[in-house]
This record gives structure tokens, sequence and C-alpha cells, in this order.
């Protein structure tokens, strides 16, 4: 029985998230608490790797967390974005937080349905004499670049932001007691491998939740055992494919 599941995520500033309907719906506790930390490059550690952030007229977001380093990097290094720059993003609601920092444009703002990149590709590449610049972690795969590489567009990867672990306290570690666990990239895994080292060992029954193929990978690297993975084709995000697999847990 599960009553009780950390999200390796921020607590959702929307009240009407589903992971509150289905606290409701299930009796189970959520508790949200980051494993990790996205802090952004200075312009001074941008400008070592000898990038840059001019001559592009596209820009690709993967999350929240890439407009916000990109455009709080722009304004650091007093980089003026062009005004018909376009932006490309991995679903609507990444898009629609591009308001934060400019007006939106309906024209010059695309996105995809499934958060995936693949599902972003058609549009970009009904414009392929855009220049794309794609903001990363310094913590990602090769597959983004592959694939835009195959549709031979024009484009820039460019690490404007960096990952490290947000350590559990002494007295989080105590009261580490939940029923399951739901990871939404490798370097939460890592970061609870790094904070409780003997996991695997003590606590073999947590059931374990991801997101992506390559947080699937570093779970099952870990020695870990993976009980759900999202997306799926039927549920594109994690709260469907979560409220599935509670729904049919006892079947």
């Amino acid at each position: 029985m599960i009553k009780k599941i950390l999200v390796s995520q921020p607590k959702p500033a929307n009240e009407k998230s589903p992971y509150f309907d289905m606290a409701e719906q299930y009796g189970v506790e959520f508790v949200f608490r980051p494993f990790i930390q996205v802090v952004r490059l200075s312009a001074r550690e941008f400008r070592q790797q000898h990038q840059s952030i001019d001559g592009h007229t596209a820009v690709v977001f993967t999350s929240r967390h890439a407009i916000d380093h990109y455009f709080n990097l722009c304004q650091e290094m007093r980089y003026t974005v062009p005004e018909d720059m376009k932006y490309f993003c991995v679903t609507e609601a990444v898009s629609l937080y591009i308001q934060k920092y400019v007006q939106y444009r309906k024209r010059k703002v695309f996105f995809g349905q499934t958060g995936r990149i693949d599902d972003l590709l058609p549009a970009m590449t009904k414009h392929k004499t855009e220049k794309y610049l794609v903001p990363m972690s310094d913590i990602h795969s090769d597959s983004l670049t592959k694939l835009l590489d195959a549709k031979k567009l024009n484009h820039k990867e460019v690490v404007m932001y960096r990952t490290v672990s947000n350590d559990l306290n002494d007295e989080e570690k105590a009261a580490f007691d939940y029923d399951m666990l739901l990871f939404f990239s490798p370097a939460g895994v890592d970061a609870l491998l790094k904070n409780i080292p003997d996991f695997t060992a003590t606590r073999p029954d947590v059931m374990i939740g991801c997101f992506g193929n390559n947080t699937a990978k570093a779970i099952k690297d870990a020695g870990l055992r993976l009980d759900l993975q999202a997306p799926t084709e039927k549920h594109p995000s994690m709260t469907g494919e979560l409220n599935h697999f509670l729904l049919h847990l006892d079947d």
C-alpha cells in the first residue's frame, strides 16, 4: 500500500495540480522535495566556454529553467533579445512561461503537445532557415543534437546552467519513510544515492517511478527497481501515468 510519495520537484504553484486531486482520491500524502538545484552560469563562466548568445534567430526551450536562465543571462550580459526572435517550446505550459520576460505573441511561439522534442521537430523543420540556439544543462545527452542534425537544422547547444545536489539534512534522512519516490532526471537519482549511500540495501521495498528514458536507465544502473515510467503513449505526463498506476495498484 502506498501512503506517502516523495516527488523530487518543487511543489506545484497551481492548486488545481493533478497531484492534489490524487492525494484526495487515493488518500496519499505527497511531499515535494527536489534532490537537485539548477544554478545559472554567470556571464563570466559562460564566456569561458567561448560561446555566444548572439547571431541566432530562434531559441529552443525544453523547460522553464531554460527560459529563466536564458533571459537572466542575456540581461547580465547586456544582450537585448531581438523582438522578432522565435521561440520553440516542448509544451504549451513552457511556452506560456515566456510571458514572464517578453510580450507573448503566438506568431513567434511554437510548442509541442507531448513534452518530447520529437513532437516539436515538425514545427522546427518548417522554419529551416532559422539559426537555433538551445540552452542546456551541464548534464545532458547528445540525443537532441542527433535529432536536429538528422533534420539538417542549423543549431547550437550551449550550457547555460548546471545541476547540483540539494543535500538532505540529518532530520530529513532520519524521517525518510516514503513508500514511493518519483524522479525526473538522472541527477536526482545520483543525489539520492549520494545522500543515502545504503539506500539500495536498506529500502528494497520502496517503489520508484520516473520520467524519461535517461532517468530510467540511471535507476536501473544504480541497481534500483523501476515500478513506473512515464511518458507512455496513453499517458504523456507523470501525473497521468501515476494516476493510472495508483488506480490499478491492487488489481
